[in-house]
């Protein structure tokens, strides 16, 4: 941070976002941490959402999840066929 406040994007995460001098963000407090979000074409058209059409997809997603929940229930999709363990997670030396 500068003496003037200002913040520097460092580039990786410049260019994984896709941002340019002059594009905006959105700062949001989350708890005791700063969310920075880009205010892009996504963000905006999320924005443009009514709230109904927001709620209906909250209902499409909520759908695709219990769905997913019947599935490993029954047996039809777990762990298996994920490819990968719980155990495998912790299992990993991060510090390389």
């Amino acid at each position: 941070m500068t003496s003037k406040l200002q913040l520097t994007v460092p580039k990786a995460i410049a260019d994984q976002f896709g941002l340019k001098p002059g594009d905006e963000l959105q700062w949001t407090v989350a708890r005791e941490a700063i969310r920075v979000t880009p205010l892009g074409k996504g963000a905006r058209a999320q924005e443009a959402r009514s709230v109904k059409e927001r709620l209906e997809l909250f209902d499409q997603a909520t759908e695709r999840q219990r769905r997913r929940q019947a599935k490993i229930k029954r047996g039809v999709a777990g762990p298996a066929e994920w490819g990968w363990k719980r155990e495998d997670l912790y299992g990993r030396n991060l510090s390389d």
